[in-house]
């Protein structure tokens, strides 16, 4: 109960910030920043109806597939989520913008949109429209980020809105929206969980191996290897540490061994104690 509590309020205050970023910033300035939001708003131009009445009409069918594809769980997060967001959008566009300059209004947008999805995610729900798409596309393939997808499907709703607002300049400032939305959705969903995976080869592994333990307090694993010219078998070093962590493990390491041979890449999702849960969904 204390979990789907949490998640509630996470949904809540996340569709809350989305509501905000469409009809202070965005909406009032003609800022289509792709998805069902972007197409609404473009609609909004042509119909009668509130944007976000138009966005919860778009949303029926869509949420519909995703009960089909990702069950009613995330259908009920969903809904909730979208009427929120209906609610605050129709509420708040009764009122006067924030600002009516395109730079503002663009950063600020995509600000509370890329926070409020972000928080929606992290809730276990979706904003609706292309969140559940991208949804069901990172249960199939695990290795495209949440962020670089909505990038993706944005970019055609943009080119659209240009079309029609016949308004290029108007359609670079929603890219701008796009793109730091993208990025932020993906700092909140994986900024925290980014690791640096080490390799350190070394005469004196045993050594460095204890310095890392007692100076980073990181795990260590150890890989049998053999060098190929002294045909010599070699302990090497493997951790995984946070990004913010890895000058002090080479400051270790060159403190025990500055002839160790080290190699520093990017983990980008690391399961495991200290990291994500691996019964976790995938966002």
């Amino acid at each position: 109960m204390k979990k789907n509590l949490v998640s509630i309020i996470k949904i809540t205050i996340g569709a809350f910030i989305y509501g905000m970023g469409i009809s202070l910033f965005l909406d009032p300035n003609s800022l289509a920043p792709g998805g069902v939001v972007g197409i609404s708003i473009i609609l909004n131009r042509f119909m009668g109806l509130s944007t976000g009445t138009l966005y919860f009409l778009i949303n029926i069918p869509i949420l519909l597939l995703g009960l089909w594809k990702l069950g009613s769980s995330l259908l009920f997060r969903s809904l909730y989520a979208v009427l929120v967001n209906t609610l605050v959008t129709n509420i708040l566009g009764q009122l006067e913008p924030v600002t009516t300059s395109m730079v503002p209004a663009a950063l600020a947008g995509s600000l509370l949109l890329g926070c409020g999805m972000g928080l929606v995610f992290q809730g276990g729900g979706t904003t609706g429209g292309m969140d559940i798409i991208v949804k069901i596309l990172r249960k199939k393939y695990r290795h495209l980020k949440t962020g670089s997808l909505f990038l993706m499907m944005d970019i055609t709703i943009v080119a659209i809105s240009a079309l029609v607002f016949k308004d290029f300049d108007r359609a670079m400032y929603a890219l701008i929206t796009v793109f730091f939305t993208g990025r932020i959705i993906d700092y909140l969903l994986y900024g925290g969980d980014e690791a640096k995976l080490i390799f350190i080869v070394s005469d004196m592994s045993a050594v460095v191996a204890q310095a890392l333990m007692t100076e980073v307090k990181t795990g260590i694993t150890f890989l049998k290897g053999q060098g190929a010219y002294h045909n010599k078998e070699k302990h090497i070093i493997l951790c995984v540490v946070k990004k913010q962590r890895a000058p002090k493990v080479l400051e270790v390491v060159k403190q025990q061994d500055s002839r160790a041979f080290t190699i520093i890449s990017s983990a980008t999702e690391t399961f495991g104690e200290g990291y994500k849960d691996f019964f976790d969904e995938a966002l």
